[in-house]
């Protein structure tokens, strides 16, 4: 077993004197981005996951080493090449792993958490699942099959979370023109941590925005349309545990009472958020149809008004 640093807890002081900065930055810009009891939520909810996570990942620890010692098909070694091609596949699973998130309600119910805050600063990014360690790793299995040590691949996973710590901040506009189109970046991501309905499902990327891009879920930031952070229907609390289970609640009383089908049931777990059985529900595609085609008519109504005030003038 090769012995890597455990990089996020060498991180935490790190994180501490980053938000320490951000604060005194927005102060200067006059960005009221911070709420005390928000932030103190967020960095509970940091606090639980990691101690969480010693469970959790002697569960993802299991499941890779038996992969690799029993099912292995090839066997890479542990070199600076492997290191770039692990920086890929890990950067790939993590786009599937979020995509789907978003996309099926059984793997919201634990990524909400991290949308649930009404406030975009880097406290935001400590808001870490208290349910997701124990089956998200899924979407990482293939890496241990294919002979990706299980050492390598917990370090590149680690080094993913730490790079998005730092694009959750409204204090950085834009990176260059380069970095934005390749990299995941504050911009790009504060499009993923909107509500609006534009923005809603978009921008899943890891490191690499590239892949967003790739598979058509890519949405830039627009100066027209600020950013809405939160959800759809905000939780309304501050509250740790009701932050870490609402919607694991909300999604068993959905899937498991009244009169359903089994496969209605079994649709409630896997369809995205806002599906109903019984065709009342709103997916995010909807309201983002609704919203362009609503933006449409407006945009049409004011060239109408201005071609009418023109015509007037003449």
């Amino acid at each position: 077993m090769p012995e890597f640093p455990n990089l996020i807890l060498f991180a935490i002081p790190v994180f501490i004197l980053a938000m320490l900065l951000e604060m005194y930055v927005i102060t200067k810009q006059q960005i009221k981005s911070y709420e005390l009891i928000d932030s103190l939520s967020s960095i509970a909810m940091g606090i639980g996951n990691v101690f969480i996570e010693f469970l959790s990942k002697a569960v993802v620890l299991f499941s890779f080493f038996w992969i690799y010692e029993n099912l292995r098909i090839f066997t890479i070694p542990i070199s600076w090449w492997s290191f770039i091609l692990i920086f890929f596949a890990d950067d790939l699973s993590y786009y599937f792993f979020h995509r789907i998130s978003h996309e099926s309600r059984l793997f919201w119910a634990s990524h909400v958490v991290h949308h649930s805050s009404k406030h975009y600063n880097l406290s935001t990014a400590l808001r870490q699942t208290w349910s997701g360690g124990f089956y998200t790793f899924v979407f990482w299995l293939w890496m241990p099959l294919v002979g990706f040590h299980p050492a390598m691949i917990l370090l590149q996973m680690s080094i993913s979370l730490l790079y998005q710590f730092w694009i959750h901040t409204e204090t950085i506009n834009k990176m260059p023109k380069w970095f934005e189109a390749v990299m995941n970046t504050p911009s790009h991501h504060r499009v993923h941590h909107g509500s609006n309905p534009l923005y809603l499902d978009r921008n899943h990327a890891g490191i690499l925005i590239i892949w967003d891009k790739l598979f058509g879920t890519f949405q830039p930031e627009l100066k027209e349309e600020k950013v809405i952070y939160g959800l759809v229907v905000n939780i309304e609390t501050y509250n740790p545990f009701k932050i870490a289970f609402l919607e694991w609640r909300d999604l068993f009383i959905d899937a498991f009472s009244g009169k359903k089908s089994f496969k209605q049931r079994l649709q409630y777990l896997i369809k995205p958020p806002g599906w109903r059985h019984d065709g009342t529900g709103k997916l995010s595609g909807d309201l983002r149809d609704e919203w362009l085609q609503s933006s449409a008519q407006s945009q049409s109504q004011s060239q109408s008004q201005s071609q009418f005030n023109e015509n007037i003038n003449l």
